[in-house]
């Protein structure tokens, strides 16, 4: 079975439910203060690998205690961590994360995750990168590392994933690059400038997306399912597992795991996006990131 290769972020995730969002200059009172680890890369690396796959992460954390720790919770969930540098220079990525209402509010420190460069990432993708692989990669490390290792993905005939999130303009020629495009309704409006609302919106940006060069796109709509555009043209619509929301942080990075490790594993887009819904549902309805992150048995059981 092929691998996947996640080059991302990790992060130690402060997180805290408050009533509301407080006001400019107001403090209010909090609960459930949880750390947690985090970070859309590893958190997509930790799906894929509770979900069957063979993964390996590429990435960078300080040498601090907060490194410790997320690397040896890769470990744990199964993910190969031999790529993950230890940097003296930087610090561990962060990310506080306000919790109000099921929702979250979060403010990023990108730390050692700007760290490493873009020969880094043509040399680790060179040295394990084989054929017919996934590569996964979002939006949270260095921008020119991370469209060096879609470019290079593509010339060593791997499987791209691209999940651009926090949002920003690309390159024209990275997009015939990217086999499969996952974002949310915010990140798609930044992306192509179709903010998909219905299925007719979607299709739309979608095909947009289309243009621009993706490959296949997927587009998650929380509450109301996801949304694909195959290579193919073939349209599919997944609705949203029931669940009882608890804390949305890393639904979006657990159903992005599952596309990865339903591609290796053999299934359809639109068995894959099946897989996705399942396990973000799990998800949701637990606290914390990676913490909430179910294995693919929890995933067969609601089946």
């Amino acid at each position: 079975m092929p691998k996947v290769i996640v080059f991302g972020s990790m992060n130690m995730d402060l997180s805290i439910d408050a009533p509301r969002v407080p006001a400019a200059g107001e403090t209010l009172a909090g609960s459930g203060f949880i750390t947690s680890a985090g970070g859309k890369g590893a958190n997509q690396a930790v799906a894929a690998a509770r979900l069957g796959a063979d993964v390996r992460m590429l990435a960078a954390v300080g040498a601090d205690a907060f490194g410790d720790e997320l690397t040896a919770g890769l470990r744990e969930a199964g993910v190969d961590t031999v790529g993950v540098r230890r940097l003296g220079n930087v610090s561990t990525g962060t990310a506080v994360i306000l919790r109000t209402s099921g929702e979250n509010r979060i403010v990023l420190h990108a730390g050692a995750n700007h760290a490493l460069t873009a020969a880094d990432t043509d040399a680790d993708l060179r040295r394990i990168g084989e054929k017919n692989d996934v590569l996964v990669t979002q939006g949270e490390c260095d921008p020119v590392a991370t469209e060096l290792a879609l470019h290079v993905a593509h010339e060593l005939g791997l499987y791209t994933i691209f999940n651009p999130a926090p949002a920003r303009p690309v390159p024209d020629d990275l997009w015939p690059c990217v086999d499969l495009v996952c974002l949310n309704e915010t990140e798609c409006q930044v992306m192509c400038g179709v903010l998909p609302e219905d299925d007719a919106s979607c299709l739309e940006a979608a095909r947009r997306l289309r243009e621009l060069g993706a490959g296949t796109v997927v587009i998650t709509l929380g509450a109301s399912g996801s949304f694909g555009l195959g290579a193919d043209d073939r349209l599919i619509r997944v609705p949203a597992a029931p669940t009882t929301v608890v804390d949305t942080t890393g639904a979006g990075d657990t159903f992005i795991g599952a596309l990865a490790a339903g591609h290796v594993r053999g299934l359809s887009l639109s068995e894959s996006m099946s897989l996705g819904a399942l396990a973000a549902a799990l998800a949701v309805s637990r606290l914390g990131a990676q913490p909430s992150i179910p294995t693919a048995k929890e995933v067969e059981a609601l089946r």
